[in-house]
């Protein structure tokens, strides 16, 4: 008995599905089953039949996958995670951060991160800082401009005072 109808209408549906669904995973499955499909139209066993679906999409979904999300994924679409996902992110100075002693850290979302300044300015405890980027195992950060501070005016009283 052949089920290459079968194998075609499943990945068939499957590849409509995957349309209003991202990830690209509901495509795996159904060129797996088109796979199938072609190995019952053949006229190879069920046996065959259910290994070319399988072989099919874990090459797929391990091989093809990875490339779809990285190269045809909008930007849009992709959530940042780990570091990524800190960038943009407020955080609160809770160790001075001075360039001049090497030290200074920040509590970013509940976690402490060394932090430096790459403006050499000393930002006290209590500043609220957005982090620009991670390097290692600092966050490199930097001070947002209050509403009130010019925009002609010094970026930073305490470096001022102490300069």
């Amino acid at each position: 008995m052949s089920f290459w109808y079968y194998w075609l209408a499943a990945g068939i549906i499957l590849i409509i599905i995957e349309i209003f669904t991202p990830g690209f995973v509901l495509a795996s499955f159904g060129i797996g089953c088109l796979l199938a499909a072609i190995a019952a139209g053949l006229g190879l066993s069920v046996y065959f039949q259910i290994i070319a679906f399988c072989v099919g999409t874990i090459v797929v979904f391990f091989g093809i996958r990875p490339l779809y999300k990285k190269h045809l994924l909008p930007e849009a679409d992709r959530e940042p995670t780990n570091i990524e996902a800190l960038r943009g992110q407020k955080a609160r100075v809770i160790e001075t951060i001075d360039p001049d002693k090497d030290s200074g850290r920040v509590k970013i979302g509940g976690e402490d991160w060394r932090a430096v300044c790459p403006d050499h300015l000393i930002l006290p405890v209590g500043e609220l800082v957005e982090v620009v980027r991670i390097e290692g195992v600092k966050a490199i950060v930097k001070k947002i401009k209050s509403k009130n501070t010019k925009q002609n005016g010094p970026s930073n009283a305490i470096s001022e005072q102490e300069g």
